[in-house]
């Protein structure tokens, strides 16, 4: 808390006094370094550490005011203005490490920063030349921490080698928990020293605004917790504003925490951030038990191992979410790989609640569906989970909610803790209350506190607020109505499973609405096709009548070529009758033309359809030829008809329809179910394409195929009727697609 922003005597003091001081503007640095804040465009001093002119030797007593070269000097003044251009963020400070500055001051490690309106740089004497390396160890350091495959194999590793890098009596590393209090999971130390290695320390000793700048800056060093400071000059500038030091190497620390050190008998400190996911996982905490000034080069290797050691977590942590995703998603696929065969996702889920036991660890597994309840293992009675599926619903609508402690979100009757402390909610929709429950059992721990975490109200040395525990001694609590907490990747498994359970369940409806929507219109154009058919029949009966009729030959011939053709119409008939196992395109298209033999020629490579493609084919062909017949070249004895087909290089089947001959072409200004089942059918039924061209001189058309509807074969297409020779594509005939 900084000497302008404690609480006046007498007033409230509570718990939130500690997070409301405002440890970013303390208004001075640490004292083995020095500060000077000055104007970004010209570079003139604003403001001071009161030790600075001592430090660089500064001739002149005063030095708001004067330009920052001639204080450090003209060299050093261009050095320190490379290091503030190479600052890209605040958090990033520009560095130049050896230069001389002032009046024979020495030389000095310089950090530079631009923030708040200032140009802000820090000057921290040079270490002596084996100090620089530093670096080496932490290389080290590094390398052999890179073989490590589990978190726990990381943390465990780390504090040793990091106290032999950088000589710290004792190195630690704290892991916050989901309330903010945070357990030593590791711990390298002095032999004489006492272990804190288990032991838990509340979220109190780390204030709400300490942790946002944990993040912000991911290094704090305090040299000597007895140091006073160097008192920032002017503390206000002419707006009445404090001098904003979040992203300063040399901010001084709040006088409570430098107390809560001596308490502990800490001289001297550093702590590195972990930051996974952007969020503060954990601290490396270093502790000195005589004054440890650091240099700006043992800072910047810290800085480095810190950033690489949070890489190292969060892709270890991202790689057993990945494991543990990949588990949980081959159970589903095995889970869910006979749903095509199951009309009811309830009676799936229920039937296979055992493998949603093995996906998530747990005692127990209740399914909450459309009102019913399934359960397995160890789980609360059917009234209990009708209450949980309740909060759930209330606390993360939609969402997974997970808790270890459900005791302090709803009250339980006697003994229920034994199978309902913990509860993990796995929602199968978005609105209802359908949840698959994931269950642990009470699990009874006693936590081991260094010291008792319940902070006492008490006058202390800088005033009537709250004084920091002076006893770390182990302090013991036993906890009840707790499950062990539900990990990480339990929660990644579970959003798996939510997304996987939920798109089964909406596939289901999707799949039932499109089948019903199919056979209304499957339905639909069955009672219209028959209809059209019957009309379309009549119609091709009287043109052949009257094509034959025109023809001036004897009777006998004419009743035989009439007969002849009636009988070609209904083979094409039988066609799509048998088109249920598929068939040669050259016969289908053959069959239908047969009528028309003498004025209809077809060439292509022998293409064989499925049983789909051939029976929507059918139904478009016969319709173009009724159309021909009716009004198109078909319909006078001068015209003629090629049907050609092709196979592309993706092995589509493209079909050409080119009349000619026929009576003039105008496009149709009624369109009747014939014209849209032209057009329709191959889009919507095959998902190809349909183009249709009412040319002046014939009709002309053209559609695709698509390759998974067609087999190219190297037989040679036998219809029966006269062919053209085609010039086929390169690689045909003989391609099977």
């Amino acid at each position: 808390m900084s000497r302008s922003s404690a609480p006046a005597a007498g007033a409230g003091v509570d718990l939130t006094t500690c997070d409301r001081e405002p440890i970013h503007i303390p208004g001075s640095v640490q004292s083995h370094g020095c500060l000077l804040a000055c104007d970004p465009a010209t570079f003139v001093i604003r403001r001071h550490s009161a030790n600075a002119a001592n430090l660089l030797r500064a001739e002149m007593p005063s030095l708001p005011g004067r330009p920052l070269g001639e204080v450090i000097g003209k060299e050093a003044a261009h050095a320190a203005l490379n290091a503030l251009a190479k600052s890209v963020t605040p958090a990033r400070p520009g560095l130049y490490f050896g230069m001389p500055c002032g009046n024979d001051a020495g030389t000095f490690d310089i950090a530079a920063h631009s923030y708040g309106g200032n140009a802000i740089f820090e000057f921290m004497p040079s270490p002596d030349p084996g100090e620089r390396g530093d670096m080496e160890l932490v290389r080290a350091v590094m390398h052999r921490l890179s073989a490590a495959t589990t978190v726990e194999g990381l943390l465990r590793g780390t504090p040793r080698l990091l106290q032999e890098a950088l000589g710290y009596d004792r190195v630690m590393i704290y892991q916050f928990s989901e309330d903010g209090a945070g357990k030593v999971v590791a711990e390298s130390r002095r032999p004489d020293l006492e272990s804190f290695l288990g032991q838990w320390f509340p979220a109190s000793d780390i204030p709400q605004q300490a942790r946002a700048l944990y993040v912000k800056n991911i290094i704090r060093v305090i040299g000597d917790a007895g140091d006073t400071g160097a008192t920032i000059e002017p503390l206000l500038d002419a707006s009445g504003q404090p001098l904003d030091l979040s992203f300063a190497q040399l901010r001084s620390v709040s006088p409570i925490h430098l107390e809560y050190l001596r308490n502990m008998g800490v001289r001297a400190s550093m702590s590195v951030s972990i930051i996974v996911d952007g969020a503060l996982w954990g601290l490396i905490a270093c502790h000195h038990y005589s004054a440890r000034p650091l240099s700006l080069t043992t800072r910047l290797n810290a800085e480095l191992f810190g950033q690489f050691f949070s890489m190292q977590v969060q892709t270890l942590h991202q790689q057993r979410a990945i494991d543990a995703s990949a588990r949980a998603r081959r159970k589903l696929d095995a889970l869910f790989q006979d749903l095509a065969q199951e009309e009811s996702p309830a009676r799936l889920f229920g039937q296979n609640i055992g493998e949603l036991a093995e996906i998530i660890r747990c005692d127990g597994v209740g399914i909450h569906f459309d009102g019913a309840i399934t359960v397995s293992g160890l789980t609360p009675p059917t009234r209990i989970l009708h209450a949980i599926a309740r909060l759930a619903h209330e606390q993360a609508p939609g969402q997974i909610w997970a808790t270890h402690s459900l005791p302090s979100h709803m009250a339980l009757p006697e003994g229920m803790l034994e199978s309902v402390a913990g509860v993990l909610a796995v929602p199968l929709s978005q609105l209802s209350q359908d949840y698959v429950l994931f269950f642990r059992q009470e699990v009874v721990r006693t936590i081991d506190w260094a010291g008792d975490p319940n902070k006492q109200y008490e006058t202390g040395p800088l005033g009537d607020r709250l004084t920091p525990r002076k006893s770390f001694a182990l302090w013991q609590e036993t906890v009840r109505g707790q499950s062990v907490p539900w990990e990480a990747f339990a929660r990644e498994a579970a959003e798996t499973l939510r997304v996987g359970m939920m798109e089964v369940i909406m596939r289901q409806g999707e799949l039932l609405a499109e089948e019903r929507r199919k056979a209304e219109i499957r339905q639909k154009r069955l009672n219209d096709e028959l209809n059209h058919r019957v009309k379309n029949i009549l119609a091709l009966i009287r043109s052949l009548v009257r094509q034959g009729a025109s023809e001036k030959r004897p009777m006998a011939d004419y009743v035989a070529a009439l007969e002849g053709r009636i009988l070609a119409l209904s083979n094409a008939h039988d066609q799509v009758l048998r088109g249920d196992g598929g068939g040669s395109l050259a016969t289908l298209v053959g069959a239908e033309a047969e009528p028309y033999l003498s004025r209809v020629r077809v060439g292509g490579p022998e293409v064989v359809l499925d049983a789909r493609a051939y029976s929507v084919l059918a139904l478009v062909i016969h319709e173009l030829l009724t159309n021909a017949a009716k009004y198109g070249a078909l319909s006078r004895s001068a015209g003629h008809l090629d049907v050609g087909w092709t196979l592309t290089e993706d092995c589509d089947c493209v079909i050409t329809w080119l009349e000619s001959g026929g009576p003039l072409v105008s496009p149709p200004t009624r369109r009747g179910f014939g014209a849209t089942l032209v057009d329709r059918a191959v889009p919507y039924d095959l998902g190809g394409t349909s183009e249709i061209d009412y040319h002046p001189d014939g009709v002309r058309a053209r559609l695709v195929i698509p390759s998974r509807y067609v087999r190219a074969t190297p037989a040679t297409a036998g219809t029966g009727i006269e062919t053209e020779t085609k010039v086929e594509p390169e690689g045909f005939p003989g391609v099977i697609c």
